[in-house]
């Protein structure tokens, strides 16, 4: 009982909130590079200047005993314009993080898409361009050429569900219409399936997956209404990438709310023959909380949309807090029981290893006398790891563990004043100061964790 020898623990990252360098070495413009971002918080340009400290970082990271790290390549730095000249510098760069990864034998996890899509084919009309498609398969074998023999995890689109459903939050732009969300989307499916399928053909001793934003979707009551605006919620928040990936079929109930909505669009017979072909090795499970539904009613106050929160469609479903939960100081709702119903579920409903690619809590840490006490991020792993555990005994195939994040960085929509990190980045939103790496309790709470291969929690 309990974790196998070969489990996966480790943590993650994205380049565009870690690395920094956004304008160095040739790296072309993301669109990351030209958001407005939110009032009080920094630009990308620094982060947590993982670009030039990575053999430090990973060197840390080895320290705690990571058998994994997850990071995210960035497009534009492979490639300037997201398509046609290749950028040496930028090649070399990811070549020296895997062999700095593998030198401490942790084993790279390499994501190839994780909100940062190049500036000058966002001016194309980005993932709502066909043309989309070839683009990303281009930018994949360049990736599996370069770096295949070497890495044996990939993941393909970070969080797609996300840029489907709060695109216009992530990456400042206008609201675009259903119809268009979905073409969007539906093309990065595509996408995905193709470099699924080259990932295959090319690098046939790898797993490849795609790691959607789960957040399992509760009925607020026993309400038959309300159980049916959760399953709604469920299909459009969850199911529809999952289902399309690993079935290469639509749901049901997402093509009833496409013809409703008149946002149906047309789909060759070539598009489901890629989906069936392209099916994923495993599924990438970014979890951080549950959800609750109730039937649409549009008389209460909504919650603060982002990401995780505020979710709704007319006539169909609106998000209501749980009062059974905890939030974050940030108003993220805390589910580690969730955690486990959600590994359940994705394991009856899909049948393939699961590896956790993202869960964490983020919160205003303090640099006291040389050291952050972060308790509470260690209560909330100790938590949800006692689920996954459970899950795992319960027959779950859970593979890995790679919490966010493993080192301080920018978060999307607060800056770097919302830490999540195992390792404090010593700077503020506009003071760099030191930028000197610091170990928080967690950081020596999770490496016993590790040694003890998840049996010590205490």
């Amino acid at each position: 009982m309990g974790f196998p020898d070969t489990f996966l623990w480790g943590a993650s990252t994205s380049a565009y909130q870690v690395e920094g360098a956004n304008k160095e070495d040739g790296k072309g413009l993301s669109v990351q590079d030209v958001k407005k971002v939110p009032e009080g918080t920094s630009q990308v340009d620094v982060c947590a200047d993982e670009y030039h400290r990575y053999k430090e970082d990973i060197a840390l990271y080895a320290k705690m005993g990571f058998k994994a790290y997850r990071f995210s390549v960035s497009w534009c730095r492979i490639l300037p314009d997201g398509k046609g000249t290749i950028n040496q510098k930028g090649i070399d760069h990811y070549k020296d993080v895997i062999d700095e990864c593998l030198k401490y034998n942790i084993e790279p996890i390499v994501s190839m898409f994780h909100f940062d899509m190049p500036y000058e084919l966002e001016k194309l009309g980005g993932w709502n361009n066909r043309e989309s498609i070839d683009w990303f398969y281009e930018y994949a074998r360049i990736l599996f050429e370069n770096y295949g023999p070497k890495v044996k995890y990939w993941a393909t689109i970070v969080e797609q569900n996300t840029l489907a459903l709060a695109g216009s939050v992530i990456f400042d732009k206008k609201e675009e219409t259903i119809k268009e969300k979905y073409i969007a989307n539906h093309n990065m499916l595509v996408a995905q399936a193709k470099v699924i399928k080259l990932c295959h053909d090319m690098c046939p001793h790898a797993m490849i997956g795609s790691d959607p934003n789960i957040a399992y979707v509760y009925p607020a009551t026993c309400n038959p209404d309300d159980i049916i605006a959760a399953q709604k919620f469920n299909a459009i928040r969850n199911w529809l990438y999952l289902d399309l990936a690993v079935y290469g079929k639509y749901n049901a109930i997402v093509l009833g709310y496409l013809k409703e909505q008149d946002a149906l669009f047309d789909i060759c017979d070539e598009d489901y023959e890629i989906l069936r072909n392209g099916k994923p090795d495993y599924i990438g499970l970014n979890y951080y909380n549950t959800a609750t539904a109730k039937v649409y009613e549009g008389k209460e106050k909504v919650i603060q949309k982002d990401q995780q929160n505020g979710m709704r469609e007319e006539g169909l479903y609106e998000s209501v807090y749980n009062p059974y939960l905890y939030k974050s100081e940030f108003g993220w709702e805390i589910d580690p029981i969730g955690f486990r119903v959600t590994i359940h579920e994705l394991e009856s409903r899909y049948h393939l290893p699961i590896l956790v690619t993202e869960n964490g809590i983020g919160g205003y840490d303090t640099l006291e006398d040389g050291c952050v006490h972060d308790s509470y991020r260690i209560e909330y792993y100790r938590k949800h790891i006692e689920q996954m555990k459970l899950a795992v005994e319960e027959g779950c195939n859970v593979i890995g563990y790679l919490p966010w994040s493993a080192i301080d960085l920018l978060s999307t929509h607060n800056g770097i004043s919302k830490r999540y990190g195992f390792i404090y980045v010593d700077r503020d939103e506009f003071d760099l100061r030191t930028m000197d790496r610091i170990c928080k309790d967690s950081f020596y709470w999770y490496k016993k964790v590790i040694e003890t291969n998840g049996e010590d929690l205490s």
